[in-house]
Order: C-alpha cells, then structure tokens, then sequence
C-alpha cells in the first residue's frame, strides 16, 4: 500500500508496515496510529503501530545480522560504499523529506525543503571518515614486559536508535549513519507523531542493497519501545527525546550494563552583552524561536541581558516578536508553523498561564485569532521573572522565550548556570576574547557567538541533565565502538 498526500506533493510506500530483515512485513497486530496533520487537525494517514513481539522480530533480525553476517566484518571503507549509495538518494530527496518533515510537526516547507540536502553532507563526512577515523592506534606498553599494544576500536553490536518528533528523518540519519560506519546493525524505532520522514528514510534504505537485518524499522509508543531498551539482544541505546524518558532509558540500560548515549532537553541562554546592538540581538533571536516553533531542545529560550540594556532588549523583542508572520507552513510569507500536535499546544499553553503568575507576559500568549483550525499559537515574551521560576527552568518546547535581568558580566553567567540543563547557549558580544571567556564559563555542550548554533558534523550533546555522550563527529562515532587492546607477543616481532 502506498499512501499520497492529499495534494499530491509526496507519498510512502508501505505505511502499514515495518521494514525487518530486508523486507517490509506486516504487523503482528492490526493496532495502528491516526497521524494528524498539525496545520490542519485533519488525519493524514494510518501507520502500522509495533507491539513488543514486533520489536523481538526486528531485534533478532537486527542480531543474526551482526552475529552471522558479513556487515561487521566488512572494511570501514566497504561499508562507506553504502553511505555514499544513501548520501545521493538523501540529496536527491531533499524536498520529499521536507514535505515530510513540515506534516509532521509543522516546520515552514521552505526551510524544511532543504534538510535533506544539508544532512546529505552529514553523511559525506561519515563517509570520509571511514580513512581518516582512528579505527586501529598503536600505543607503547607500561607493563614492563616490552612490545607495543594495538588499540582497536570495533562495533560496539546491535544498536536501539529511539529518535523524537521535532526532526525525525535528521535524528535517524544522526544515529544511523556513524553506527552503520561502525559495523553496527541498528533497530531504528520512530515516534508515531513523526512516522513520515523515516518511513521515506526506509525507502531509500532498502534501495541501497544493504544485507538483511542491517537496518531494521518499526514506529512505536512507550511501551513497546521499553521493550526495544531492555532487551538483551540490543547492546546499545542511542536514544533523543525528554530528560524524563532519558533518565528512564538511563536507568533500565544500567540494570543489564547495556551502553547508552542520551541527548536530552534543553533550557539554554542567549546572553547579551553592554557592546552588542539589542536591535540586531533580537532580531536573531525571533529568527531562531520562529525556527521549528522553537520545538528545539537547544533553543535559546532564556535571554539574559543586564540592566543596562534589559528595557531596551525587551522592547525590541517585542517588536521583532510581533512581526513573526504565524500561519500555513506552506503559506507564502509564513516564518512560523503550527506546534506538532494537540498535546503539545496544550503543554504550551498551561505553561503560558504558569507565566501569567510568575512574570509580565508583554506580547503573545494565544492563538493567532485568524487561525481557528491547526495547533497554532503567538510567539510569547515574559519578562520580570526569578531566575528560578518554572517559565525560567523548565523546558517548554514552544515559542515562550523569557528575558532574565542581570546586574553585570559575570552575574549573566550566574544566572545562564542556575540551570539542571546544560545543551546550549550563545553569547552577543562584538568581542571575540570575551565571547571565549563567556563560553567557558557556561556549562553547557554548544556555545555560540552573536547566533543560535549546533553542529552534528563537530560534535553535539549536554552537560547535566542535557544528556550523557556526544553525537557527530568523531566522539559521536567512538560511541558506537567498544575499545580492545590486543598485545602481541614482543618476542615473535
């Protein structure tokens, strides 16, 4: 079966099913997912949902292949032979995965037409990494007993890829890519509020002619993908989403000694400094909240300014705010879509009224009255709140952006600290030596001067309640290796 939106801009094939063992099989259930559509609250499509026996299906497939068969006893670069066959078609479908990616969650279709072209790159360096990565080091001995010990870095095995709703298709190729580079064989579980993107990543899996297993899909909810982290055959979680879930995964993982890498939420702060231009500051940062509806686990959702400048910044927030054309994704002139789905509105929202009793709301807090249909709501300002108020710890996952008064410098970093996160962060300053300074001193996994910044392709991850490991790069790529050291025989030489 293959399913065509209503307006024909782009289809998947098999939505009523899971790719397992090369193939596209059915469910063991009939149970399946009302995909809505965010702009419209209407049902797009009906996706096959997995029960705990589809996921045993996936994993054994997913282990035979990694036990029995020839993916991790291939050569890096053989292997980088199917990333570059994944990386064409990635490019080639760059605006079928950004239809995908907007019905999903609401992103603007210009910006997400583009995804699939920039994460196609993504892929290009995995690709070169396969010469270029340290896959075997020769290091000295310190036992005394002479030689040289090789250090070899080999698949760490089967790997459980969770991926959330925000950015389905990137998240799926962030954790696919290095772990297939690897040697690893991977169980990819996607979330039933963003099944598209992946289901057309799947499509373009199963044309690369990868062996059987390799590469396994099943769409799921909490329960069944419980089943996906304690089971024994997965020897690694790869896992992005909620710190809650995170702190779930973690703990379960722990149980059975299985490894786990967790990108998990964020509340990050922009801070700006006495020397940079406010207007120019909340220019860029309107621009990053509009992005995904400031659905971003790295948002810079604090704006931490010193009394200097605070009633200057806020104005001028304001200002930029207001002007956020709200409305159809795939309208002309839109800059912001809807939020993803019902209960992330409803999550927005409650946490709009928590504000309303803990700070000044100065524009926002609705739904734009033009739009009576989609889960569509203003880009929303507080300001006048503790630094230690819910609206300024916890994380919204919404266009709610609250500014924070600081009395200097190093008050600023205080208060960019007083936080259980630790993902991200930027600072303006027309000062490169203070930008660097500032930048060590918030502790947080990405900072960024005068933007909003992250990159895959460096390295990406938390400190704190952010997350355990890094993902792209090459510390993403040691992750999904296991560390042996072989020493030889110093005689036998």
């Amino acid at each position: 079966m293959t399913w065509t939106s209503a307006d024909g801009a782009f289809s998947i094939a098999h939505p009523d099913r899971f790719y397992i063992g090369g193939e596209w099989v059915a469910p063991l259930s009939g149970r399946v997912f009302h995909h809505v559509d965010p702009a419209t609250e209407e049902v797009q499509v009906d996706i096959a949902e997995a029960t705990a026996e589809d996921i045993d299906r996936a994993v054994a497939a997913a282990r035979d292949a990694f036990d029995n068969g020839p993916w991790p006893r291939m050569t890096p670069r053989e292997r980088a032979g199917y990333l570059v066959k994944l990386a064409d078609l990635v490019r080639a479908g760059s605006v079928e995965l950004g239809h995908a990616w907007t019905r999903e969650m609401g992103i603007v279709h210009a910006v997400s037409q583009g995804g699939g072209a920039a994460f196609a790159g993504y892929i290009d360096q995995h690709v070169r990494f396969a010469e270029t990565f340290p896959w075997q080091e020769t290091q000295p001995t310190t036992d005394g007993l002479g030689g040289e010990a090789l250090l070899v870095r080999e698949p760490v095995g089967v790997v459980g890829a969770i991926i959330p709703w925000n950015a389905a298709f990137i998240l799926a190729l962030v954790k696919m890519t290095p772990a297939l580079l690897a040697g690893c064989t991977v169980v990819l579980k996607a979330s039933p509020e963003a099944p598209l993107g992946p289901y057309v990543i799947m499509d373009m899996i199963d044309q690369i002619g990868l062996p059987p297993g390799v590469v396994n899909f099943v769409t799921a909810d909490r329960e069944a993908s419980e089943r996906l982290v304690r089971h024994p055959g997965v020897d690694k979680i790869s896992f992005t989403g909620s710190t809650a879930a995170g702190k779930r995964i973690g703990s379960l993982c722990a149980e059975r000694v299985a490894r786990f890498t967790l990108e998990l939420g964020g509340k990050s702060a922009a801070l700006v400094m006495d020397d940079y231009d406010v207007d120019k500051a909340a220019t860029t940062l309107a621009n990053s909240t509009a992005y995904m509806t400031n659905q971003v686990c790295a948002a810079l959702s604090r704006v931490v300014v010193t009394d200097r400048n605070h009633d200057a910044m806020v104005e001028a927030l304001k200002t930029r705010f207001d002007q956020i054309q709200v409305g159809d994704p795939y309208a002309e002139g839109s800059q912001m879509g809807p939020l993803a789905m019902s209960r992330q509105f409803d999550r927005v929202m409650d946490y709009i009224a928590i504000g309303q009793g803990e700070g000044r709301m100065i524009t926002g807090g609705s739904r734009p009255a033009e739009l009576n249909r989609g889960y569509y709501v203003q880009p929303t300002i507080f300001t006048d709140v503790d630094p230690g108020a819910r609206i300024a710890q916890e994380e919204i996952f919404g266009p709610v952006v609250v500014v924070l008064r600081a009395k200097d410098e190093q008050d600023a970093v205080r208060i960019a600290n007083q936080s259980h996160y630790g993902l991200d962060g930027a600072v303006f300053t027309n000062d490169r030596e203070k930008a660097y300074s500032v930048g060590r001193q918030v502790r947080t996994g990405t900072f960024g001067q005068n933007l909003h910044r992250m990159d895959f392709g460096v390295s990406f991850g938390g400190f704190k309640q952010s997350g355990i490991g890094r993902e792209g790069g090459f510390d993403g790529l040691k992750s999904f290796c296991e560390t042996k050291a072989i020493m030889l025989d110093p005689q036998l030489a």
